[in-house]
C-alpha cells in the first residue's frame, strides 16, 4: 500500500529527519583513524535516544544494530563490529533510521577517514551529485523513471561507474520500508507517476567498477553485500516529501546547501506534534 501524507505528517517526519541529520552532522566531528565501529552504533544510539526517539533499524528483518556500517566494497547493510577499527583511507558508509514518535526517515551519508585519494573524492562526488539529480526529478506528475533515468545516465553513462541495481529506494512512513520502490536505474515517463503527498527514499549506491554484487554473510548469518569485483562503493540516501511546491527533503545537513529543497518554517509549523 502507498500512503499519502498530510501536510501535519509531513511535518512530523521533518522533525525525525532532523534527529536523523543531527546525527550524521555528530559523526563528522567524530570519526578518525582507529575508531571502533561499535563506539559508531554506541554514539548513534544514544544520541536518537537522547533526542527521545528510537533507532528504528533494530527489529526490521531481524537485524539487531541501530545502524549499518559498511566499508570500502561493502555497498550496503553490513553490521557494526567490535573490534574492527578505521583505517587511514576506509570509505565509510553509515546508514540509520530515526522514528520520532511514530514518524519515520532514513538516511546514508558517506565519509572518508583520514586522508582522502582523487579516486576515492572522485567517486563520493558522483554519488552524492546522483542523489541530488535524483532529487531533482522527485516532482508531481514525473515517474519513478525519471528519478531513475537521471541517476543511471550521470553514473554510468557520464561517469562510467557502476549504479547498484538490486537495491533500492522506498516509500517510508508510518513503516521504514513501504512502497513504492524507487530504483536509482530506468527508463524516463516509466513506472509510477508521483503525487503530491508521497515520502520516498532515494538512495542511490556507486561502486567504482561493476554494478553488481555479492552476497556474503556475517558469522551470525546475517546478510551483506559488496561489489562484485571489491571495488569500492559510496552511498548516499535522503527522506524527501512529493509536494506541490517540488521535493522537500526531510533529512537535510546543510539548509544553505539544500535551500531550494526545504519545507517553510510555516509548514513546519504544528503545535500539537
Amino acid at each position: 500500500m502507498i500512503t499519502l501524507k498530510s501536510p501535519r505528517e509531513i511535518a512530523g517526519m521533518a522533525h525525525s529527519g532532523a534527529i536523523l541529520a543531527g546525527v550524521h552532522q555528530m559523526l563528522r566531528g567524530k570519526l578518525h583513524v582507529g575508531m571502533d565501529t561499535w563506539d559508531i552504533e554506541t554514539m548513534v544510539d544514544d544520541y536518537i535516544t537522547a533526542h527521545d526517539a528510537i533507532a528504528s533499524e533494530k527489529g526490521v528483518d531481524g537485524y539487531k544494530y541501530a545502524t549499518c556500517i559498511s566499508i570500502n566494497d561493502e555497498v550496503a547493510h553490513a553490521v557494526p563490529r567490535k573490534g574492527l577499527k578505521l583505517q587511514n583511507h576506509d570509505l565509510l558508509k553509515v546508514d540509520l533510521c530515526v522514528n520520532w514518535h511514530g514518524y519515520q526517515s532514513d538516511s546514508a551519508w558517506s565519509y572518508v577517514i583520514g586522508e582522502s585519494t582523487p579516486e576515492i573524492d572522485h567517486l563520493m562526488h558522483v554519488a552524492h551529485e546522483a542523489l541530488y539529480r535524483g532529487i531533482a526529478q522527485a516532482q508531481v506528475g514525473n515517474r519513478i523513471g525519471d528519478i531513475g533515468n537521471a541517476i543511471e545516465g550521470w553514473i554510468e553513462t557520464e561517469n562510467h561507474m557502476g549504479d547498484v541495481r538490486e537495491l533500492i529506494g522506498h516509500g517510508i512512513g508510518p513503516s521504514v520500508h513501504e512502497l513504492p520502490d524507487v530504483e536509482a536505474y530506468g527508463l524516463p515517463h516509466t513506472g509510477m507517476r508521483l503525487r503530491e503527498g508521497m515520502v520516498i527514499t532515494i538512495e542511490p549506491m556507486v561502486n567504482l567498477g561493476t554494478w553488481e554484487l555479492a552476497t556474503k554473510y556475517m558469522p551470525d548469518g546475517w546478510e551483506y553485500y559488496t561489489s562484485a569485483d571489491h571495488t569500492l562503493s559510496a552511498q548516499y540516501e535522503h527522506t524527501l516529501a512529493i509536494t506541490k511546491n517540488g521535493p522537500k527533503i526531510l533529512t537535510s545537513q546543510d539548509p544553505e546547501f539544500d535551500q531550494q529543497y526545504l519545507l517553510t518554517p510555516a509548514e513546519l509549523d504544528f503545535t500539537d506534534l
